[in-house]
């Protein structure tokens, strides 16, 4: 029997639109919970046009009822979670007793920051694209095993001495390798800051690992957030453009703490079209005006930092490898209204490499960047779907376009967004169905 449990992740390179989709599947989940990443990821939903941006906490929270619980998989900022919280209880959502942090949970302090900026900016380095935020070298520390975990933080002398050693460990790291210029932290303003600030995270830390079996085990269904996209994992993505951590669906059990038998399904999220932020190999990128015009409708912008975002023709190949790494059974269209005024639409069905057609993925950089994509083309419909909720309304081109991404990528498509709102979503009979059967 299958568990009453589902991933939901991004196909691409994140910015597929998970927030939204995870707050609409949430009423039907006793618990969503985040595995991997910190406040890089940036969730958007809107909510009778009310905006709410999520970056570290789940987006089950803003269900009454349906608990977040941020896994051990997440590096967390303890400084920028409490802002998330505050800025939440100021908007009237309920976040105490209905949101829990894993007490192994690795945990981001300032010279993550400092070492990540100074190794970003420093001349002749690969630069990445990161947020900043000290992600990269907080799992850095946790697989060199001198990282600081959220039970960590809650003892006063362990704290103490942690930053003590990493402050003087750390300055040393970043003087001699980048320069004099940077500012040294000071390690006892950090631990006052930081103690601080634990002793307001302590109410939310739990064993999350232990709550979520537990909830499984009684029969709730939990639903796993996941953060960034399929290709930015550090193992199937395209590296070194990636991410530092494991953002496809096996990362869930890894960074919950709940066994790969455990998961019942996963629900792959991609938009109608290609975005991606920050450096890096992308196939199908659009380098004209149409790219432009793609980006004016989509709002395609950070929801974090605020880049804009390139822009693509969707990638059969790249979507049909990540539902394959991931084992999607499900896919979830957004944004497919932002393709409205297009009179044809180009999809990437395969590739060209040095002359030599083929439809894998490779695995370096170079070969990423030798693709030439083949295109083939579908007839678009020039007329407004936005806000469409019934599949048959939708334009005869629009549900051909659907129904040739469904069946090249090897998923059933189980939900169509037309717009923003939580209520600009198609839910397909087949899929409601499914569904039914994770009904808390």
């Amino acid at each position: 029997m299958r568990a009453k449990t589902a991933v939901v992740l991004g196909a691409q390179w994140g910015d597929e639109g998970k927030g939204k989709i995870v707050d609409v599947l949430s009423e039907r989940f006793a618990a969503v919970a985040r595995y991997a990443g910190g406040h890089n990821a940036g969730h958007t939903v809107i909510i009778g046009g009310q905006k709410f941006v999520l970056q570290l906490i789940p987006c089950g929270v803003l269900r009454p009822g349906c608990r977040g619980i941020i896994g051990n998989g997440v590096v967390l900022d303890p400084i920028a979670f409490l802002k998330e919280v505050s800025k939440l209880r100021g908007l009237g959502v309920t976040v105490d007793e209905q949101l829990f942090v894993s007490n192994r949970a690795q945990v981001i302090l300032p010279y993550h920051r400092m070492i990540e900026l100074a190794a970003e900016s420093a001349p002749g380095r690969q630069k990445i694209g990161t947020t900043s935020r000290g992600i990269g070298p907080a799992y850095e520390d946790k697989m060199a095993r001198s990282g600081l975990r959220v039970v960590d933080l809650l003892r006063p002398e362990l704290l103490k001495t942690h930053i003590e050693a990493a402050c003087a460990e750390k300055n040393a790291i970043v003087r001699a390798l980048f320069g004099s210029g940077t500012v040294a932290l000071d390690p006892e303003k950090m631990y006052d800051e930081y103690s601080a600030a634990a002793e307001q995270v302590r109410p939310f830390v739990a064993d999350t690992g232990r709550l979520l079996n537990t909830i499984i085990a009684e029969g709730g269904s939990v639903m796993f957030e996941g953060a960034q996209g399929t290709m930015l994992d550090i193992d199937h993505g395209t590296y070194p453009f990636v991410t530092s951590s494991s953002a496809t669906a096996g990362g869930a059990a890894t960074g919950t703490g709940v066994g790969p038998t455990a998961i019942g399904t996963v629900i792959s999220v991609t938009k109608a079209y290609v975005t991606r932020v920050g450096g890096g190999p992308f196939p199908t990128e659009i380098h004209d005006t149409a790219g432009e015009e793609l980006r004016a409708r989509g709002n395609e912008y950070g929801a974090v930092t605020g880049r804009p975002r390139r822009c693509g023709w969707l990638d059969i190949p790249l979507l049909r490898y990540s539902n394959q790494v991931n084992g999607a059974e499900w896919l979830v269209i957004t944004k497919l209204d932002v393709l409205d005024t297009l009179a044809e639409i180009p999809i990437c069905v395969g590739y060209e490499i040095d002359g030599k057609k083929t439809d894998e993925i490779p695995a370096d950089v170079d070969g990423l960047e030798r693709i030439q994509p083949i295109y083939t083309r579908l007839k678009g419909w020039q007329t407004s779907t936005e806000g469409i909720t019934d599949f048959d309304k939708l334009p005869r081109a629009a549900k051909d376009y659907l129904h040739f991404q469904e069946r090249e990528s090897g998923a059933k498509i189980g939900m169509v967004s037309t717009g923003p709102d939580r209520d600009q979503t198609m839910l397909l009979p087949e899929f409601a169905e499914a569904l039914e059967t994770l009904h808390r």
